[in-house]
């Protein structure tokens, strides 16, 4: 039973289709958890489902469901809205937080409902009972009474799946009857209520609920006018007249029997029929789940104290040393890394540059002595005082013997009765009411021993009370007697007395506590006795009390009634009383988070689907929602409910606050620790939307200028780590957005100095050194004169790195001098170090190399003296550019200690940025600087493994396909297998990222290392699939490209050549013809299958492509690609033995060599062709005289050549020529002479002429390849 998650990116509040780079990531994403499901698993378990696949081509999540309850929670997540806010925590990385958070990025999970309904009702009918409405008018044969069951369509009945041969069985909610049928048309109520019935299947019949409805209003307000004349039954009835205004007191709810109401001539309140009244005009339908404010169900805490909490918690999450600690320059060794900052001080805007410098000056103009006078951050924050009432004393009254004296017994009693008397209800009475019977017995009543002989004193007390007309004391005696006889489970006696504490006869009954105590009492005595007529005549006046008198419920002990309001507003499909029923249930429960949150969540689930607004806070209700899940250990489901509490539109700057919090508690508990100095980008969302909230108030008036500092702070350092320097300064200048100068923002001078030297510091690394050097300037001007502070220092070092950028590094250098002058007054050794190292680094710039060393070497000795931690990072920099400097001077042995030296200190701190960047350098010099193969493997493995640990797929297949190449390049087995290993690793990644062009390839290198290795049979599935792959991509241009490297593979071995015949000539070339642009990949491909064809002895075929490849080339106008093709074609035409045309492309092509000759080899080659043109006439077309003359072309090359053996070579051929076929002795004899000075002067015997006679030219060219 599998259910499928449609996941797509979208973004803002119309929940539009994010671009295209989002739906890459999340694609990306689902690749990644198709390999390592762990994630993925862990949070699907936590949102009660199972996770069976992935698609991620599809973006699909394929899930299933073991039981009811495991669907039931699934589908109110998915209803609330946390399923997509649970996976965003997933499929979100951290670069996607940060770019995307002001959009409203997020993931839209949609699921098919009529798939869904399946699983749901084929795990209902598993479970072996549900409960359904009927989908038509239906009867039911009866198996419990003479009559047969009628449902009509929408009724609501409990059904039994059939077992074996049996058919359904259906149970009638109204008496419990039971029928059968062979195959009922129903449909199963909603997983909440499914649960809920279950929950409390025992007492689930609700007797004849399917009464006449009288009130078109479902949950009204307001007015009614009473329609009958009715009797009162009862004090706590109310009397009625036709024409009676009537004032509904609470709400009056479709369905139910009775509500309070209060007559608008009298001011009597009491019970009244819903079937006597009808609205009137001012009668309303209404949301308000709540009659009075929230009825301190959603804890609201003082905004203060909450603004108090979140700036002492994001001042921990966010440390800035910015005031005191020493900015180490830009050192070069991230030449090697990618620069992600993409702004520069070139194309910042010049206008906006300059109005940021005019702001600064204004917020900075402020008088000395105001930063001496500024103290300690004045929140004036007021700890709220948690007002409670004061405890209510239990009254205690003792026990006397019964005496046969009346008046004895009178004196003895009249303090029980005088307390008992009254038609108000006090607060003892109310404590009265709830106590259990041991506690009544045990601690209001006292000097019996036993409790008969309390019960017989009570009567007594009751009795004398009746007597004596004292008819509320009989009441609240009557009703005593009836829960001690209850305590002790004598039944049939606690109803009569129940009963007869309702028929005291009363004027009015103004006591609601004591009605609804009683009335819950005598319906809890009723349910046990099977009585259900009247338990449910008890219950719909119980609900008509709690629904109007919300003090009432302090008398219920269990959720008895609560659940018959529940109940009853499920068969009337009544929303707005549910919402009411699971808000009691709720606040019930409060105490118990596991029992409160399915009605918590019900509650939210019926808020959000409303079609009118509640006077409910839906914000704070995900806000305790989130506590609760907290609480329950459900971390990912607690941080998308703060999440949803911050998107309401009723989401106030407390909300904002106390999510932010609840998510950063989240992400340290799943850590394990806490995490100081760590904002997770989950949080950003947070931060963002209550600063905007706190500019906002600010406005208005508000005091938020301490918080707006806090949360903007946070927001630029986390740009600032992603290297995001322009959105951190962005967010930093919110600070001075009006323009008020620091001196009248109520923070501390450190705090404010803090984000003056951190808005410089952000400018200098942005690469805007020049804004950055007018605030310190500022800040410089502003600190007193002759008084040295280690933050000048500081300050000056700043200075110094501004300066240095600029270029001006004269005055940089005396900035350095004078932090390092200052350093060494307050033995700051940190600071000298780093004071130091800047100083090296200015004197590399200025190209003052040992200086250089000299400053780099004293900052490596200081940094060595250090104890402690914090600052590693400073010291792998200054070594790392200390060792390139070496490496540079080829001290090779001190460069590699230098990096070797900060690579252990990296691994020491834990450092993995540092660790990478001092691998990546080790590699470069092990493949660069002094080649060692062994070791670039080692770092570069480890480098994979770095990567592994940062998760950073892309750039770790990238060094994994390094690592192959390096393997291959040993051209061992082991290290093809090696190589092997690599790639397939990387092909893995692709495949997760779903980088298709990078996985063809993937797929392609791995089928030439099985090439390499001799597995033919894997060969072609590797390529196969590679092939497969690409031609998916669909991109014309890159499947050519692809196919031509297949090709290649066969093309460049000395096997299975006729493959790449396939794919050049079947595959690649007829869509290189197709394509217009694509002339030199066609010229590429015709040379490529001349070559393959001319090795394989296939010169027909050859001659077809060497054509094209010569017409091509003369298209284009390139002499050189004509040449090769001349001599292509000349060369197989030679082969096929039609020598006449051989030798009019021979002659082509020396007509397309340059002229003059500038290289030897230009030279060498008119020898060559020469040659075989004369060995071509002589040997093949037999004409002596021809072959002569090309000879002596050939000779006149190789002697303008200086080739010896050339020259040897033809003089032999000359004067055999002249000697046997021309009979020109002279010349015979000249060359004859000629050749055997060459030879005696190479040392080379002497060549019998007589065997060139028996070969052919192509025989001669054969023997000379085969020497060669």
């Amino acid at each position: 039973m599998a259910v499928p998650l449609l996941l797509n990116v979208v973004r803002g509040p119309e929940r539009l289709p994010a671009t295209q780079q989002y739906q890459e990531t999340l694609l990306r994403k689902l690749h990644t958890l198709q390999s390592d499901s762990t994630k993925v698993n862990t949070l699907f378990a936590e949102l009660c489902a199972h996770v069976t696949s992935i698609n991620s081509e599809e973006k699909v999540i394929i899930i299933g469901f073991e039981n009811f309850e495991e669907i039931w929670k699934f589908c109110t997540y998915y209803r609330v809205g946390f399923v997509g806010h649970c996976l965003e925590h997933l499929l979100l990385d951290d670069q996607l937080w940060l770019e995307s958070f002001e959009e409203d990025i997020a993931i839209d999970v949609s699921i098919p409902e009529e798939t869904l309904n399946r699983v749901y009702t084929g795990l209902l009918m598993q479970e072996g009972s549900l409960f359904a409405y009927s989908s038509a008018n239906q009867m039911f044969d009866s198996s419990t009474s003479g009559r047969d069951i009628y449902l009509e369509q929408g009724d609501l009945a409990q059904f039994e799946p059939p077992f074996l041969d049996s058919g359904w069985t259906v149970r009638s909610l109204s008496d419990g009857t039971r029928g059968t049928a062979p195959n009922p048309a129903l449909k199963p109520v909603d997983p909440f209520h499914q649960w809920f019935l279950k929950s409390c299947a025992e007492a689930v019949l609700i007797g004849e609920w399917k009464a006449e409805i009288t009130c078109p209003l479902q949950f009204a307000h307001g007015t009614c006018l009473a329609t009958v004349e009715y009797d009162a039954e009862g004090p706590f009835e109310l009397s009625l007249a036709q024409g009676n205004l009537i004032v509904i007191v609470g709400h009056m709810i479709s369905g139910f029997d009775w509500f309070i109401g209060r007559k608008e001539m009298t001011g009597e309140v009491g019970l009244v029929k819903t079937s006597h009244v009808k609205p009137t005009t001012d009668s309303v339908e209404t949301t308000d789940v709540f009659l009075e404010n929230n009825e301190g169900m959603f804890p609201n805490p003082q905004q203060d104290d909450i603004k108090k909490k979140a700036v002492a918690i994001l001042k921990k999450k966010s440390q800035n040393n910015a005031a005191c600690d020493y900015k180490l320059d830009k050192v070069n060794y991230t030449d090697f890394e990618k620069n992600q900052s993409g702004t520069t001080s070139h194309k910042a805007d010049t206008q906006r540059i300059e109005g940021l410098r005019e702001k600064m000056q204004t917020i900075l103009k402020q008088p000395k002595s105001c930063l001496s006078d500024i103290t300690s951050a004045d929140i004036s924050l007021k700890d709220s005082v948690m007002l409670t009432e004061p405890e209510t004393i239990p009254p205690c009254f003792t026990v006397h013997p019964i005496l046969e004296e009346n008046n004895s017994n009178s004196k003895i009693l009249a303090p029980l009765l005088s307390f008992l008397d009254g038609a108000d209800c006090k607060v003892e009475f109310g404590l009265l009411y709830q106590l259990n019977p041991e506690v009544l017995t045990s601690s209001i009543f006292c000097g019996h021993s036993c409790e008969d002989e309390l019960i017989s004193f009570l009567s007594v007390g009751r009795e004398m009370a009746r007597r004596k007309k004292i008819l509320w004391s009989q009441t609240r005696l009557c009703f005593l007697l009836g829960k001690i006889c209850a305590g002790r489970s004598k039944f049939s006696q606690a109803r009569v007395y129940f009963e007869e504490t309702l028929r005291v006869p009363q004027e009015c009954f103004r006591d609601f506590k004591l009605l609804a105590s009683t009335y819950y009492n005598l319906a809890t005595v009723y349910l046990l006795q099977k009585n259900m007529e009247s338990f449910s005549a008890l219950m719909e006046r119980l609900v008509a009390l709690i629904m109007g008198i919300p003090t009432c419920l302090e008398c219920l002990k269990d959720t008895l009634v609560l659940q018959y309001f529940l109940k009853k507003a499920v068969f009337y499909n009544n929303k707005t009383a549910e919402a009411r029923a699971c808000c009691l249930l709720a606040k019930h429960h409060w105490t118990c988070a596991e029992k409160v949150v399915p009605y918590l969540e019900r509650l939210l689930v019926l808020g959000a689907e409303s079609e009118l607004p509640w006077n409910v806070s839906l914000s704070q209700g995900y806000l305790t929602l989130a506590h609760f899940y907290q609480e329950l250990g459900l971390l990912h489901l607690s941080t998308s409910s703060a999440r949803k509490a911050s998107q309401q539109p009723t989401t106030a700057l407390s909300d904002c606050l106390d999510s932010m919090i609840l998510v950063l508690e989240n992400v340290d508990k799943l850590h394990g620790t806490i995490q100081q100095a760590f904002i997770p980008s989950q949080a950003l969302p947070f931060l963002y939307k209550a600063l905007s909230f706190a500019l906002t108030e600010q406005e208005g008036g508000s005091n938020n200028h301490v918080l707006s500092h806090q949360l903007a702070f946070c927001l630029s350092k986390q740009f600032y780590k992603h290297r995001m320097f322009d959105r951190a300064i962005d967010h930093m200048n919110v600070l001075c957005r009006d323009g008020l100068p620091l001196y009248q923002i109520p923070v501390s001078e450190t705090e404010s100095n803090n984000v003056l030297l951190w808005m410089a510091w952000l400018h200098i690394d942005n690469n805007q050194p020049s804004l950055a050097l007018d605030i310190l300037d500022l800040v410089l001007s502003s600190i007193p004169e002759h008084c040295t502070t280690p933050q000048e220092g500081v300050i000056l070092n700043l200075q110094g790195v501004a300066l240095c950028n600029l270029g001006y590094l004269r005055k940089a250098a005396e900035s350095y001098q004078a932090a390092v002058d200052i350093c060494q007054e307050y033995e700051d050794l940190a600071n000298w170090a780093v004071a130091q190292g800047n100083l090296g680094l200015l004197s590399l710039k200025a190209g003052a190399k040992k200086l250089a060393e000299r400053h780099l070497t004293e900052a490596v000795q200081l940094f060595s003296e250090l104890e402690g931690e914090g600052h590693e990072a400073n010291f792998i920099g200054v070594l790392l550019e200390l060792g390139r400097h070496f490496v540079k001077q080829r001290e090779i042995h001190h460069g590699k200690g230098c990096y070797e030296w900060a690579l252990l200190l990296a691994v020491k701190a834990n450092l993995f940025d540092c660790q990478l960047s001092a691998t990546r350098i080790l590699c470069h010099l092990y493949k660069y600087d002094c080649p060692d193969q062994t070791r670039c493997i080692i770092y570069n493995e480890y480098q994979i493994h770095l990567l592994r640990h940062l998760k950073d797929q892309i750039q770790e297949s990238e060094v994994l396909e390094i690592l192959s190449e390096i393997y291959l390049n040993l051209g061992t087995e082991r290290a093809y297998r090696a190589a092997l290993d690599c790639t397939k690793s990387s092909l893995g990644i692709f495949i997760d990222l779903g980088l298709k062009k990078k996985e063809a390839y993937g797929w392609l290198h791995a089928g030439k290392i099985y090439h390499l290795l001799g597995h033919n049979e894997l060969v072609d599935l590797y390529v196969q699939v590679a092939q497969e792959v690409a031609l998916k991509i669909g991109d014309t241009s890159f499947i050519l490209k692809f196919l031509e490297t297949a090709g290649d593979i066969f093309l460049n071995s000395c096997r299975d050549r006729d493959k790449a015949i396939t794919f050049y000539r079947e595959r690649a070339l007829p869509m290189a013809i197709k394509q217009s642009s694509s002339v030199h990949t066609t010229l590429r491909l015709c040379n490529k299958l001349t070559v393959v064809m001319f090795s394989l002895n296939l010169y027909k075929e050859a001659l077809e492509f060497a054509q094209m490849a010569l017409d091509l080339s003369i298209s284009q106008g390139e002499h050189l690609n004509q040449r090769v093709a001349y001599h292509r074609l000349a060369s197989l035409y030679h082969r096929l033995e039609q020598y006449e045309l051989a030798e009019h492309y021979y002659l082509k092509t020396l007509t397309h060599c340059p002229t003059p000759m500038q290289f030897d080899e230009e030279t060498l080659y008119y020898v060559r062709v020469y040659q075989v043109l004369g060995d071509m006439i002589f040997y093949d077309m037999k004409d002596p005289f021809d072959a002569a003359g090309y000879y002596h072309l050939a000779l006149a090359a190789a002697m303008d050549l200086g080739n010896k053996h050339a020259q040897l070579q033809l003089c032999t051929r000359l004067a055999t020529i002249y000697h046997n076929f021309l009979n020109d002795r002279d010349l015979s004899l000249f060359f004859y002479q000629k050749a055997r000075a060459f030879a005696a002067e190479l040392h080379v015997r002497r060549t019998d002429i007589s065997l060139f006679k028996q070969y052919s030219s192509t025989s001669v060219c054969t023997i000379k390849e085969e020497q060669k």
